[in-house]
């Protein structure tokens, strides 16, 4: 365990971090996470946003896919 993974969210948003645990609904206790999503309206141009988090819970049903190992 401890793996790092890359998680696409419903709300658009990504999230890079290390797995602390889980269940078989994909809930997840995550470390050291860096969420990432952009922010713009449509005639503006889009701005890549990220903010550090230390240690979150993840409902699972917000869960659309998670990789492992992302390079």
């Amino acid at each position: 365990m401890h793996a790092q993974v890359l998680i696409n969210c419903r709300n658009n948003k990504k999230l890079l971090g290390r797995v602390r645990a889980f269940d078989r609904h994909c809930n997840m206790v995550l470390e050291n996470v860096r969420e990432m999503w952009t922010e713009g309206k449509k005639k503006a141009q889009p701005v890549n946003k990220d903010r550090f988090i230390s240690k979150m819970f993840l409902r699972g049903d917000s869960v659309i896919i998670v990789l492992r190992n992302p390079k």
